[in-house]
């Protein structure tokens, strides 16, 4: 059983949000080319680059194509005490927790499929070995760029959907119309991070003023 994931977003901007899409392969490439045939959209399907309309029809075609998705989200806590966490530890905490609410359904093995995104190569392929562990003898999981996998494309929509609803975003009321009936049937499952990782903490050198220019003293100038 694939499922497919996709990040949007992060904590500067708002909220971070992961997507994890149970579809099998042959019909995420149904459901893009549908879409495609539909839209007129030519190369990668992107949710930030899709109308409200084109929103609407892709998560129809999501319930016709048989496809379901758990979505995790991490909103920015501005009054936290002593910062926010690293965007990479969020995007990590986010992902396992998706993993561990997919195989607690047991079933299948599961096939994880990760969107390269936005992180250097050997931090991903840290992360993918850990998702790893966590299948033990049964499922795998792999990276991939968005652009060669549909169902990766298919997450995107999604994350980017949840995404604005986070922030708030002047699309976010025709979205929440748009995702509500299929959050009432479960197709979409949407929750929050639970543990939250901790705030990056500064280095002692660079906490409070130390690490910045010292002002010079004139009277101390060479003349």
């Amino acid at each position: 059983m694939p499922i497919y994931m996709d990040e949007s977003g992060s904590l500067p901007a708002g909220a971070m949000v992961i997507a994890a899409v149970d579809i099998e392969a042959d019909a995420a490439d149904a459901l893009l080319k549908r879409f495609k045939a539909v839209t007129g959209l030519h190369g990668e399907l992107k949710g930030s680059r899709i109308s409200t309309i084109e929103r609407a029809f892709f998560f129809e075609l999501l319930d016709r194509f048989g496809g379901r998705a758990r979505i995790c989200t991490l909103e920015n806590d501005r009054e936290q005490p002593g910062g926010r966490p690293d965007d990479f530890d969020v995007y990590v905490a986010l992902l396992n927790q998706l993993v561990a609410e997919w195989l607690a359904e047991g079933g299948d093995c599961v096939s994880f499929v990760i969107d390269t995104g936005r992180y250097h190569d050997l931090m991903l392929e840290e992360m993918r070995r850990d998702v790893a562990r966590l299948l033990e003898s049964c499922g795998s999981a792999r990276l991939v760029h968005s652009h060669l996998s549909p169902g990766v494309q298919i997450a995107d929509v999604v994350a980017n959907s949840f995404f604005n609803l986070a922030i708030g975003s002047n699309r976010s009321g025709r979205i929440h119309e748009i995702v509500a009936p299929f959050l009432e049937t479960g197709m979409l499952r949407s929750g929050r991070l639970r543990a939250v990782p901790p705030p990056k903490q500064k280095h002692p050198a660079l906490q409070g003023n130390a690490g910045r220019p010292k002002s010079r003293n004139p009277a101390s100038q060479p003349s």
